[in-house]
């Protein structure tokens, strides 16, 4: 179970991403906080794996978040969530100890992949090429805008197309074979297939 500390001033925001969250199977909302000072006052007796902090808040905004939290509980893994595509931005949380940066506008699934990212250590900061440069265009275009699968997903995909079973498929990824399986069992959601026959047969037909 991943456990998760959001602080956001917007309460609609927060809400939608508590709710967004909860669905996901193996992720555990601990809290939700109007600002950074509250999440920290929290931090103090309770233990999370991930925060989730907006960058614009009262007492505490969310540089002095990443700072604080990985001064005090360095273990804790920090993503900004943000309205800003802003280069300089982003580099600075980083240089903070920001494990990754999400701007707010992003597809859902892309904050799911991220924290699952992040909390299995796989998450590089250099390499965030999803805000600041092109895709690399390693998966078709049409597949992603058509069924919204994450990278992550498209991967996981691949490995099963070429006949790959989920414990080999976290081995190869670096996964653990529960979160394989939450990502499975999403494709095959967004894919409207029961079985991995019919998943493989709408691989090919999508020329993945």
């Amino acid at each position: 179970m991943i456990t998760i500390a959001l602080a956001d001033d917007h309460k609609m925001f927060a809400k939608g991403i508590e709710s967004l969250l909860e669905e996901e199977e193996d992720f555990k909302i601990r809290g939700v906080f109007n600002n950074g000072q509250e999440l920290l006052d929290f931090l103090k007796s309770h233990h999370v794996d991930i925060v989730l902090t907006d960058m614009n808040m009262p007492q505490m905004d969310g540089m002095g978040v990443v700072e604080a939290v990985k001064r005090k509980i360095p273990q804790i893994k920090v993503i900004v969530l943000s309205m800003y595509d802003d280069k300089v931005i982003y580099e600075k949380s980083i240089k903070l100890g920001a494990d990754a940066y999400v701007l707010k506008g992003s597809d859902p699934d892309e904050l799911i992949y991220t924290i699952r990212e992040v909390y299995e250590g796989n998450y590089i900061q250099g390499f965030q090429k999803l805000i600041f440069q092109q895709d690399d265009g390693k998966y078709p275009d049409h597949f992603k805008e058509r069924f919204k699968l994450s990278r992550r997903e498209l991967e996981i995909l691949r490995l099963i197309k070429d006949g790959h079973l989920n414990k080999e498929i976290a081995d190869i990824l670096s996964l653990s074979q529960h979160t394989v399986e939450s990502h499975r069992k999403k494709i095959h959601q967004k894919l409207g297939v029961s079985s991995a026959v019919e998943l493989v047969k709408k691989a090919i037909e999508m020329n993945l």
